[in-house]
């Protein structure tokens, strides 16, 4: 009996996520040099912004988006922008009067925490798995090359099709845009955090494109140790520490070195991988920022000017 009562708790939550977010789901059609293809997005905004990924829509000459609502329109559609090294794309479809999905806080995440993931793997539309958050804060290389950092990872079975499509909670809110599965290996998939894909679709919809700034650096988001925050008087508990520095790129000529970890950025607290790569994509190249980091047990100040990604 009790048993029972698990699976219809667990079953209840993922309906209802699902009924939530279902109509907000779509199916993204390509065709281009590849020939056919197709995978997943889901409503950003109600005016005719969908979320996708950059792998799905880069390099396609057509586009057409499968909606998922009680209409179950099919709409031609195009690039907004695409960013490979963040997985993120943004497409736009002739419709005002879309239900853009809820969104969650993917900064909140636990490992545990029950997620849904819905999309159109292998072309089968309206599809759902469900699982747990198996990890948070992964790395994980973009097609770019590029070390995307904060990746979430689940065991909610992703097949191709799946990318673009959302990650959501038990509420049905997004948490993340799958992006990836290793194939070979049972229950293990990622997705880029929704609070990522948000800050690069808003830049993709402004200017069509993201400017980065460069440091040189490789990182990981890591913990202050409490001694350390009590003697300099620092609020946040985690920064990013330095794994590689790149010879002769900005971060090495300004001093940094590896395990130094940082703190600030041009006056602004840096927690996490993601907050410096933000803090990099405002500022952009050609200028001269402070960078405040803690070295073994000192503070250092540091001037650094970033290049262009």
């Amino acid at each position: 009996m009790i048993d029972d009562e698990l699976l219809d708790a667990y079953s209840q939550a993922v309906v209802s996520a699902v009924e939530r977010l279902a109509p907000s789901v779509a199916r993204v059609e390509t065709r281009g040099r590849r020939g056919q293809a197709g995978g997943s997005g889901f409503v950003l905004a109600g005016d005719g912004f969908l979320l996708t990924n950059s792998h799905v829509v880069r390099g396609a000459s057509h586009l057409s988006v499968d909606l998922m609502d009680r209409d179950q329109r099919s709409l031609p559609a195009e690039i907004v922008g695409d960013d490979p090294d963040t997985d993120v794309a943004v497409v736009r479809v002739g419709a005002t009067d879309l239900r853009a999905a809820p969104l969650g806080d993917s900064r909140r995440l636990r490992v545990g925490q029950l997620v849904v993931a819905l999309g159109s793997p292998y072309g089968f539309q309206s599809t759902v798995t469900s699982g747990v958050v198996s990890a948070v804060g992964r790395s994980l290389r973009a097609r770019s090359g590029r070390l995307m950092a904060d990746i979430i990872q689940t065991d909610a079975a992703l097949n191709p099709g799946n990318s673009g499509g959302p990650l959501a909670d038990s509420s049905g809110r997004v948490v993340g845009v799958n992006t990836a599965a290793i194939l070979p290996g049972q229950g293990i998939a990622f997705a880029i955090p929704i609070h990522t894909a948000q800050f690069v679709a808003a830049r993709l919809i402004r200017d069509g494109r993201i400017s980065r700034g460069l440091l040189g650096i490789a990182g990981q988001t890591a913990p202050l140790p409490r001694a350390i925050r009590r003697e300099h008087d620092l609020a946040a508990s985690t920064g990013v520490k330095v794994l590689k520095v790149e010879a002769n790129g900005p971060a090495d000529r300004a001093g940094v070195l590896t395990s130094d970890v940082i703190i600030e950025f041009d006056g602004h607290t840096v927690e996490t991988v993601d907050d410096l790569q933000r803090l990099l994509a405002d500022r952009g190249a050609g200028g001269r920022f402070r960078l405040r980091l803690l070295r073994v047990f000192r503070l250092e100040e540091l001037d650094v000017e970033p290049t262009a990604a």
